[in-house]
């Protein structure tokens, strides 16, 4: 890695990220509750189906992540937030991790001059540090009926470091 940072120049520095998308929504994540033994636990759920997905990238070597909201998985939105990102970079160069999904391998995706992707073998969500990341985020929100998208908005997307869920 030290003959690749010689590569880039000075002044630059590499980082190497984590990619993914998440699908949240309405519908009520259910979560284990406890009862005294014997009692069958009530609980309110909603089957609404309307959804959203955010789009994230994590970077375990400092904490830093970011993350945005597209009302569908697409090459397009893909796009929208890789322009995005490589504008949040700088410039800094990015080693970024991405699965192997549809909208990643797009051939009418432009790759920012400063993103460099790396694909990670099929069926290997364990590779990507950012699945933990999404089972943090909706730790907040299992259990909870929400009535319009507006009640998501509580997602902790910016917490500090070091915070645990409720």
């Amino acid at each position: 890695m030290l003959a690749l940072q010689e590569l880039l120049g000075q002044g630059k520095r590499l980082r190497y990220l984590f990619q993914d998308e998440s699908r949240m929504g309405l519908k009520t994540e259910p979560r284990r509750i406890v009862t005294t033994r014997g009692v069958q636990p009530m609980v309110r759920v909603a089957w609404k189906r309307q959804s959203f997905w955010l789009y994230g990238v994590v970077e375990p070597m400092t904490g830093w992540h970011f993350c945005l909201e597209y009302p569908k998985l697409s090459a397009q939105h893909f796009q929208e937030f890789l322009d995005t990102v490589s504008s949040q970079l700088g410039d800094d160069i990015a080693l970024l991790q991405i699965d192997q999904a549809a909208a990643h391998l797009s051939y009418n995706l432009k790759w920012p001059e400063n993103i460099i992707p790396i694909c990670q073998p099929a069926y290997c969500p364990q590779l990507n540090p950012i699945e933990r990341f999404w089972l943090f985020v909706k730790s907040y929100i299992k259990g909870q009926v929400f009535n319009t998208r507006s009640g998501t908005s509580r997602l902790p997307l910016a917490l500090p470091l070091g915070q645990s869920p409720p």
